[in-house]
């Protein structure tokens, strides 16, 4: 049977809290229906379903590729958020960009940066980290430039080509080969906007272009019960105009449909096989490496919690349950339950 020629970088499982909503255990089936050898999982700023996802896609028969779509701090000159009519309301958001580990180096390198996004970002800002963190510890992972909210997208939009070629040039040459500008189609009048731009920062820089499709749900049905589920998670309203709002297309695209949708630049979604090829990590089921706790001699730490047990007991019957004037029969009475059970 001739396998699917495209593979899925992009996909945002129920781990990305209030935001993805495909199961990781509904994916085998329809990745076996597609005749897809591998697909990814990149959820935002997290890899709490790693486990679960290399273990439910290897158990398939699928080849898992573990991914993250991390926040970097923003490159564009323009450093303030603009809320409505135009007022400065803050920092801006961050860039996207998506990381995928090629093997245990790149596994480790991508939990250690998920980690610093969490614990070194300002107190009120999204978790987020600096790009040469990234570019400091990235060996093992392949990049992708993250469509028109990265780096390069987000400075393009803002009119700032040289800076653009400047932020790509300084990224392909600390992950030399290991670089991909990301084109996506999902009918957004930003990405019709730089498309160009980023093609031409692409063959200029001779860095090879890859098309991802932002999957969040699984079929277009899904759409507006997942428009529901976005403000929700922002306490916003259907609707209101100016809150997140995604497109009919995010959802999990066949790979004849997106054939279709990049037939004029077949290369990139080529470029999603040899991605595919070149990742090579499943996470492995390791056993919880928990602290030794002494009990003294003589005594296990089974000992220990069965003796830490019965002297609570013995507490809060005497705290909650026996009464003063009680004789010996009457407590032993009351306490036969709490001991048998």
């Amino acid at each position: 049977m001739q396998l699917a020629d495209f593979v899925h970088l992009r996909i945002h499982t129920a781990y990305s809290l209030s935001e993805g909503a495909i199961r990781i255990k509904e994916l085998p089936k329809w990745v076996e229906s597609e005749n897809m050898p591998a697909i990814a999982m990149t959820d935002t700023n997290n890899m709490f379903g790693g486990l679960e996802f290399s273990q439910t896609m290897s158990g398939a028969g699928i080849q898992p590729i573990i991914g993250c779509q991390l926040s970097i701090v923003a490159q564009a000159s323009n450093t303030e958020n603009k809320g409505m009519k135009g007022r400065q309301v803050g920092p801006a958001e961050p860039d996207q960009i998506v990381l995928l580990s090629q093997n245990e180096a790149g596994y480790l390198n991508l939990m250690k940066l998920v980690s610093r996004a969490f614990l070194n970002s300002p107190e009120g800002l999204d978790p987020q980290v600096p790009l040469d963190d990234v570019l400091d510890n990235n060996e093992g992972l392949i990049l992708l430039t993250g469509g028109h909210k990265g780096p390069i997208g987000n400075l393009l939009l803002e009119g700032e080509k040289e800076k653009a070629e400047s932020v790509l040039s300084k990224i392909n040459s600390a992950l030399p080969g290991r670089v991909y500008v990301e084109l996506q189609r999902h009918n957004m009048p930003e990405q019709n906007q730089i498309e160009p731009d980023m093609i031409d920062l692409a063959y200029k820089l001779d860095i090879p272009l890859v098309a991802t499709n932002e999957a969040f749900f699984p079929t277009k049905d899904m759409f507006e019960a997942h428009d529901a589920l976005i403000c929700i998670a922002a306490g916003s309203y259907v609707d209101q105009t100016d809150r997140r709002k995604l497109t009919p297309e995010h959802y999990l695209k066949s790979p004849a449909e997106m054939r279709e949708l990049f037939k004029d630049i077949p290369e990139a979604c080529d470029n999603t096989l040899i991605i595919a090829q070149r990742c090579a990590q499943k996470v492995q089921n390791i056993d919880p490496i928990l602290p030794p706790f002494d009990c003294g001699e003589g005594r296990n730490e089974a000992d220990e919690l069965r003796k830490m047990s019965e002297d609570g007991l013995k507490r809060r019957l005497e705290k909650d349950e026996f009464k003063e004037g009680m004789t010996p029969e009457e407590r032993d009475a009351i306490a036969k339950p709490y001991w048998e059970r």
